[in-house]
């Protein structure tokens, strides 16, 4: 299923607003669609709500890596990581429709974890717990440190990955 497709990262910049509006939007599509809201109504909501988020990783990450990724020269997602003295905890990963599922995700985790190999440090992840991402995680050898309820926080390390 992988296609090979050029990865790039950049930071994010102002004009990136309304693409990365567009993503957070598509990662909601799917929950929205049951809803029986009016397109108006999804549209007030998604704003909010991507306004909440972006304003919660502002300060709470604040000094963090906040990437757009580029495939092909396209952006194609985005990459939230904050690196901290113990620990590489990856805030957000995400990949408009047309990328998923073509080994990008892996690809992009897979130098975080190389990162975090090097260093010696965990890298973190928090998930849904519905979220299909979630197999993809485990297959990389993240285990669950924490249940949150929805969420789990799932932890990448070379402890893990010695006893494996």
């Amino acid at each position: 299923m992988t296609q090979h497709v050029t990865i790039h990262r950049r930071p994010v910049e102002e004009a990136d607003q309304p693409f990365l509006y567009e993503l957070y939007a598509s990662t909601r599509a799917e929950e929205l669609a049951v809803t029986g809201w009016s397109p108006e109504q999804k549209a007030a909501f998604l704003r909010m709500q991507f306004d909440a988020q972006t304003a919660h990783y502002r300060t709470y990450y604040a000094g963090s890596e906040f990437s757009i990724i580029e495939a092909d020269g396209v952006p194609a997602g985005r990459l939230y990581v904050a690196r901290w003295a113990n620990e590489i905890r990856i805030v957000d990963i995400a990949l408009v429709p047309q990328f998923r599922n073509r080994g990008i995700g892996t690809q992009l985790i897979g130098e975080v974890l190389a990162e975090g190999r090097e260093s010696g440090k965990p890298v973190t992840i928090h998930v849904e717990t519905f979220n299909p991402a979630l197999r993809l995680y485990q297959r990389l050898g993240f285990r669950a440190k924490e249940d949150k309820g929805v969420y789990l926080l799932l932890e990448w390390s070379l402890d893990h990955q010695a006893g494996s």
